[in-house]
């Protein structure tokens, strides 16, 4: 069971803050420094209810848990698992991606009730990217010593993709639940 919205918490499940990085020089240091941060798409409250809220990898695979009780940050191998139950990488993307809200007609069908939508990313040094074109999801899964895996729904295609290099873990992107 997983989550059908990204997730929006500013807490560890043992009751500590996550920060909050608005700058750039706040979020970069968190980066270098690999500490957990969070932020809004463009620093922008009003893009919460929608998009959740974005987290460095840090926060994902902090020990506290991230997730709210009950659920998990999923690795790797529960994302594969997703994508083989939704008949694989190339057809699985238009199902997890919601009915409205990607540009040039590219929306799914929202099959699987993920309702994926293209929340755009937060590179490493603050600069915010891929608004209405790209929605990413983090893993727990590293890949040492500056990467992690995460997927990826693009506004032009129905498969979904994933990435394990120039997606460093300082980078804020969305992070979807699993059910313990």
């Amino acid at each position: 069971v997983w989550m059908a919205e990204n997730l929006s918490v500013e807490t560890f499940q043992n009751g500590d803050i996550i920060p909050e990085a608005k700058t750039s020089e706040e979020w970069e240091k968190a980066y270098k420094q690999s500490k957990p941060a969070w932020c809004f798409y463009n620093n922008d409250p009003q893009n919460e209810q929608k998009l959740g809220k974005l987290y460095n990898w840090f926060a994902v695979s902090d020990t506290r848990n991230i997730a709210p009780f009950g659920f998990h940050a999923p690795s790797k191998a529960e994302w594969d698992s997703l994508v083989a139950n939704l008949g694989g990488q190339p057809v699985a993307g238009k199902k997890l991606k919601s009915t409205d809200g990607w540009p040039n007609n590219g929306n799914g069908t929202n099959e699987s009730g993920f309702n994926g939508l293209p929340g755009g990313f937060r590179w490493y040094n603050g600069y915010f990217s891929e608004e209405l074109k790209f929605g990413h999801w983090w893993t727990t899964t590293p890949l040492p010593p500056m990467y992690a895996w995460q997927y990826y729904l693009l506004f032009s295609d129905d498969a979904i993709g994933f990435y394990s290099l120039d997606i460093g873990k300082g980078t804020g992107l969305s992070v979807r639940c699993i059910a313990d």
